[in-house]
Parts: C-alpha cells; structure tokens; sequence
C-alpha cells in the first residue's frame, strides 16, 4: 500500500504501525521504505527514488561469513552512498591513468537501491541487480551509473528496479588456504553477492520490485561472478534467486582451487608477524586496517606481470564452486535460464601492458608453459617478473604449447587490437599477447559456455568493436559499458543496446518488450545458435559510428577450440 502525507512527521506515526509489514510510504520530501530490520529515507532523483548505502548485512568483522543486519532504530539515512570496501591498490601502467580512490571500510555491505518514483508495493516491477567489475581486487557500487537505464525504462513503458550491491575484494574476499577452508569461510566475495540476492528475495517488494523477476548482471569481475553463480553448488539453487543473467565481458572461467592460494595466505601471515601464532587467522583479524592493507598492497595485481591470473579470485572450494567452472559448463551442470553475454573485440590489451619484457617467440612461448611464478615469495615474485614465468598450462607438453603459440602467431597484423595491420605494436610481442589473453579469459570462455548453454536454453551473444581506432587498446575491455549504461540517454545517439537491455529485464528477450510498451528499437537480434548468413553463430555487432548488425562468430574457431580444449583437459 503506496501512503501520501505531506509532511515527514506526519507519516512516521503511520509508518511504525506498518513497520513489519514493509510498505514503501511517500512524501512530498523524500521516500521512505519500512523493512523488517528498519526505517530508510532516501531521496527523489528527477522521476526516481534512490536508497543508497542501505545494509543487508552487519558490518562485516574481517573473514567471516556476512550476517543478518541487526535491528536499526529511528529513521535511517539512506541518501549517500557507503564507503567501499577494503582495495587493494594497483596502479596501472602507462598509458592507462591512475584511477580514483574511493573511501574505504570494512563497514561495507551496503547497497544502492534505484527505483520510479511511482512505484509501489504493488507494482512487481523487474529487477536489475548488478556486480561491479575490478579484477576482484578493487570496485565499488557506484562505479557504474544506472540512473539513465532506469530513466529509459520508464520513458519506453517498461520500468525496472535496479540494485547494485557492495561485496568485499581482493584478500579481504578471496583470501584462500588450508586456514580459510578449515573455517569455511572460502569465496567471501561471492557469498556477499549470494546475500545480497537472499536480501532482495525478501525485501525487494518493498521498493516495488518482484523477486520472482530478477535478473543478475555484471561486468567483467561482476560478469564473473554473475556466471559463477549461475553453476551448480551447494549453498543455494541459482533459479531461486534469478531467473536471468547478463553479462559483460565475463564467463565461467578456468581456475584453482583453494589449496593453490596457500602460498599467499602464509605471505601475509609472515608480513603482518602472525607466524608462529596459534590461530594465524585470528591474528591476522586483529591487524588494524591500514597495517594489513598495506601487506596486501604489495601482493600481484591485474596490473602486474600476473595479470589476468589473478592471485586474489574465485577459487575451487568445493561448496559455492564444487569443480573447475570449465567442467561444470561441459557437464551442463549450470541453470538453465536466458542468458545475454558478450565482450570487446579486444579485451586483453588493458591486461598486457605489464608483459613488456618479453620481447621474443621464445620468451613468449615460455610465458604460456612455465610453472607458476606465484608459490614463491612476494619479494622473490617480483624479481623474477622480468623473467617470463606463469602458470597457464603447467601439465601441457612442449609440444601442445608449441602448436598453441602457431594458433596465435608472431605476427602484429593478426594481433590484438585486431584489424588494425601493423599499428598498435606497443612492444614486439605486445598484440600477441594480448590476443592470447583476451581469448584465455573473455572471448574463449565466453564462447566455449554458449557452445554449451545454447543447447539447453535460449542465449544472445555479442561482440562490440567501438573504438577501435583508440591507440593501444582497441575496443578495450570494459569499452562497452557506456553502451549498455549511458551516462545520459538525452545525449545518447543510440538507444537500441539500452532497449533491448530493458526488454531483456522485463521479458527474458532482447528483442520483445512487454505488451504494454512503446519500445520502438528496430534491431533484430538473433540467438546465438541461430545460423548467420555465413553458417556460424550469430553475433550482434556494435561498430562505430553507432551502426549495430548482425554477423557470424566466426573469428579465431580453430584457435580458441585448441586452446580450450588443453584448458579442459588441464582442469581434469
């Protein structure tokens, strides 16, 4: 039941009569939603209410499982966003700009609510939550702007909620080990974003969502993460909590399990002078913030020579990820439901900046089969970085690395940012690199999980090559983000990727909004597993200067059905 007072003190009497049942009540000032746990105010924004820093859990206590939120009384602030969590500092290499630093606690599970002012708690209005993106090493809920999103979906008819929860990174969220397995508290990160789902399974209504219409999404980190927890575990059912998924530049990837991450865990023990302590955990719980944050400043980052093989990220725990991801999705053990996916045409060139001392075939060949760099000492890492030690094929023969490397030559035209000839070739082995990790990591995945889910479910994929005269980079990962979520859809000069979003939220499908709408995108956007007019997978492709077809996926096929094929073979 919607309430209309003019006045604040006025509808607070009201409210605490309604307070179990969880009505949203409107002012002339501001909104406010009563919850079971408390009373929060927000704030209108143009046609929207918005609930910022609202916490579906306590305040996290450092390694530990999140709780419920405790009982909160008086009327809740719910106007400015909360502190991120806990980052890990990075700093990109050049040319890429240093990036902003947010405040920081580990008061942090907290989430943003962006909803049309005239909902109510009869509206059962689909929901839209989404995962911020940052290698699992840094990210904030705010990062991506989904206010114009929402504006568009109530300017076409078809209006949406949209969520953006907090959820902790790099150590503080994927902290691994025999310790961490022991005390079951493995995948932080992820069982923050599960709590959050459970949180709007219950509370969702209020604000006038549906949580039987909810969709989750991401990007890159968040599209990870969005696609892990569509796979089979043991901790919830996946279609309980949504019943779609979208993604960019993000899909169940290889990885290790926890007992890979030990090396790091006994790292920071030694750094923060926990050795020898009976419970080294515990230890490490009671470091004051800054001390422990600066320890695992000095670990590998996504911008480091480790790159994409991320020290801190999901890990095989046998419980929110029972199995390598790549055996999951071989073995259809994953939900079922519509899915929307796609990538940049060069999403690994942000990540190989950091490669730029390897200069030969032979250096690059031993970058693809060395054992793992990362069982060593963090002082020891670092003095090796020069060398080309990683870990992607470590059981592979020299001679399956040796045809993998003929799959992605020593050739800067056939390398990443594709398409552009011999220009971009920041270092002599620059675009091959990048080339095999955008592959490794965003566009293998992605394809080798459609091969799979466009059998068992309806599936739309596509590829976005917009910036492709940016030099270095291309059509870089995380380019796209503005095409999906533009930062205003008065200025924006095309709408058709942003509609067929808001179609796909409120009626699993791109290409059909509901009944009542007045969507008037002309794009037709086929399933992945529709022929194109080639005979391959159909792409939707967006290219500059805003054009949008549809061609094959039929880029690299021999070269990514090797490569995941050692992948696979690698994660038995």
């Amino acid at each position: 039941m919607l309430l209309f007072t003019t006045e604040l003190h006025t509808a607070l009497p009201l409210l605490l009569a309604l307070f179990s049942t969880w009505h949203c009540v409107v002012n002339a000032r501001a909104p406010i939603v009563a919850l079971k746990y408390g009373v929060f105010q927000g704030a209108f924004d143009g046609n929207l209410s918005v609930f910022r820093g609202v916490p579906f859990a306590q305040p996290a206590v450092r390694f530990a499982l999140p709780k419920l939120p405790s009982v909160l009384h008086g009327v809740q602030n719910a106007t400015v966003f909360s502190p991120a969590c806990p980052q890990q500092a990075s700093i990109p290499p050049p040319p890429l700009p240093p990036s902003a630093v947010p405040q920081q606690s580990e008061d942090c599970l907290k989430l943003n609510v962006f909803a049309p002012s005239s909902a109510n708690s009869r509206s059962k209005l689909p929901v839209l939550v989404w995962i911020y993106g940052g290698g699992f090493e840094f990210g904030n809920s705010p990062d991506t702007e989904v206010r114009p999103l929402v504006e568009r979906s109530i300017a076409t008819g078809e209006p949406i909620i949209v969520v953006t929860p907090n959820y902790r990174v790099s150590a503080w969220g994927f902290l691994a080990g025999k310790e961490v397995a022991g005390e079951r508290i493995t995948n932080l990160g992820l069982r923050d974003q599960i709590f959050a789902l459970e949180w709007v399974q219950e509370h969702i209504a209020a604000f006038g969502g549906d949580p039987a219409r909810v969709v989750i999404g991401g990007i890159s980190a968040g599209a990870i993460s969005a696609a892990v927890l569509l796979l089979s575990n043991k901790r919830f059912e996946p279609t309980a909590l949504f019943r779609g998924a979208v993604m960019l530049s993000g899909s169940p990837p290889t990885t290790g399990s926890v007992a890979d991450g030990q090396p790091y865990y006994d790292e920071l023990v030694a750094a923060n002078n926990c050795t020898g302590q009976k419970d080294s955990l515990n230890c490490l719980r009671h470091i004051p913030l800054d001390a422990f944050k600066a320890t695992v400043d000095k670990t590998p980052n996504v911008f480091s020579f480790s790159s994409v093989q991320n020290v801190w990220r999901p890990r095989i725990d046998g419980d929110i990820i029972v199995q390598n991801p790549l055996i999951s999705v071989s073995e259809g053990l994953y939900a079922k439901i519509p899915i929307m996916t796609g990538d940049s045409d060069d999403e690994g060139t942000v990540f190989s900046l950091s490669s730029a001392n390897l200069t030969t075939n032979d250096e690059f060949v031993g970058y693809l089969h060395s054992k793992s760099a990362f069982h060593l000492p963090f002082v020891l890492f670092h003095r090796l970085t020069a060398g080309c030690m990683s870990s992607f094929f470590p059981k592979s023969t020299p001679a399956e690395i040796a045809e993998l490397a003929a799959f992605y030559p020593d050739d800067p035209t056939q390398g990443s940012p594709f398409d552009t000839g011999l220009a971009n070739q920041f270092t002599p082995q620059f675009k091959r690199i990048a080339a095999f990790q955008g592959d490794f990591l965003f566009t293998g995945t992605r394809r080798f999980y459609l091969e799979h889910a466009s059998k068992t479910q309806n599936t739309w994929s596509w590829l976005n090559k917009r910036g492709k005269s940016t030099p270095i980079f291309g059509a870089a990962h995380g380019s796209d983000i503005n095409i999906w979520f533009p930062t205003s859809i008065l200025n924006s000069t095309d709408l058709n990727p942003v509609d067929a979003l808001v179609n796909f939220i409120n009626t699993l499908d791109p290409n059909h909004p509901q009944a009542d709408a007045h969507n008037t995108s002309a794009v037709v956007w086929p399933k992945w597993n529709v022929p194109s007019s080639n005979g391959s997978s159909s792409l939707l492709v967006l290219s500059d200067p805003g054009v949008v077809n549809v061609t094959g996926e039929n880029f690299r096929v021999d070269a990514i059905k090797y490569l995941f094929g050692l992948l696979l073979k690698e994660a038995y």
